[in-house]
């Protein structure tokens, strides 16, 4: 009789046969801390929540029911993903700066203007396998052996062309001051000459070194007194200064990825650093400035820069999923609504037939 009972209770648990507030109650058990139901677990699992659902609420529910409330509400407590919060006070005015540079770029290049996003990418090792890599077949990615041998670590520092997409370099073994400072006055060689150029900068002491103040204050004309610029806040200022043909524009704390050469990076590392196969250092160099030159004649282009420095939020609290747009329903509504999102429209959808 038991026995019967449980089937009979498990045979009324099917799909949509729960009431909203049973689906409401999983999902906001899933988005708190296993430990706030006595869970010894760190990150739920569909284990944990059936045991925590059926010790603090008057229903049970199996874990393909739980599973499938949680995919539905495109909810994933298995997942988690860092972030990095910025705490400068300034964030917002000094990212519209920055996006409002982005955006006008292109005007700005038509008006003798330049804007200019430079920072170094260190710490690259050349690394040579130690047995051939195979190659993919039908059915088998490529293998690469993980054994390697490291034959030293470049530096790159790189400066970005937000109108044209094109990259100036220096390629070398550090990054000091030192350093930036020549990088920057290559720039300036290489490129036309401009009647303002806008550098868009992180806050690495060496971008607001005493060498870069003395060689802006070089190009501007204006003096610079060592004494007047002795602390980060009186240098950054000097560069900052709007008055003068080459100004800086540092992005915030913990805001470096408004620098859009983090994009191009993160091109590079993709299709040159992860599966490289160097000899030796001078082989390394050469392939590189080989690769930096096909980029540059052949597959340079402008990004298209979207975010205004406001977060990109969505209309409603229960605004539809990506899943949920592209199967055209959602449990919660029998008629989905469109969200908006600033500068990013909803995917079109097609509703799913009857």
């Amino acid at each position: 009789m038991v026995l019967m009972a449980s089937k009979m209770r498990r045979a009324r648990v099917g799909r949509g046969a729960f009431p909203p507030l049973a689906r409401l109650d999983v999902m906001a058990m899933a988005t708190r801390k296993p430990a706030t139901y006595h869970c010894a677990a760190t990150r739920w699992s569909l284990d944990d929540l059936v045991a925590a659902l059926e010790q603090h609420r008057p229903w049970g529910m199996s874990r393909s029911s739980i599973w499938r409330i949680l995919e539905e509400a495109d909810l994933k407590p298995h997942r988690s993903v860092y972030w990095l919060n910025s705490h400068d006070p300034d964030f917002e005015p000094k990212a519209h700066a920055i996006c409002a540079l982005y955006l006008n770029a292109l005007r700005f290049f038509e008006h003798d203007r330049l804007v200019i996003c430079t920072d170094e990418k260190t710490g690259m090792q050349i690394l040579q396998r130690k047995y051939p890599t195979q190659p993919l077949a039908p059915g088998k990615p490529e293998k690469r052996e993980h054994e390697y041998i490291r034959h030293g670590v470049r530096a790159l520092i790189a400066s970005f062309v937000v109108a044209t997409g094109q990259v100036v370099w220096n390629l070398g073994q550090t990054r000091t001051s030192a350093d930036f400072a020549a990088h920057l006055a290559h720039v300036v060689h290489q490129l036309p000459e401009r009647q303002r150029y806008d550098w868009v900068v992180d806050n690495l002491n060496t971008h607001w070194s005493l060498d870069v103040c003395r060689l802006v204050a070089q190009w501007c004309g204006v003096p610079c007194v060592a004494k007047a610029l002795r602390r980060g806040a009186q240098r950054r200022a000097f560069l900052s200064d709007p008055t003068h043909k080459h100004v800086f524009h540092f992005t915030p704390k913990h805001g470096s990825w408004l620098n859009q050469v983090e994009l191009w990076f993160s091109v590079l590392a993709r299709r040159f650093l992860k599966r490289g196969d160097f000899h030796s250092a001078q082989d390394f160099i050469t392939r590189l400035e080989d690769y930096l030159e096909v980029y540059n004649t052949h597959h340079a282009h402008p990004y298209r820069w979207t975010y205004t420095g406001q977060p990109l939020v969505r209309a409603t609290p229960f605004s539809q999923t990506r899943r949920q747009q592209r199967h055209g329903r959602a449990w919660f509504n029998a008629r989905p609504k469109r969200f908006e999102r600033a500068f990013y429209p909803p995917r079109p959808y097609q509703r799913a037939a009857a």
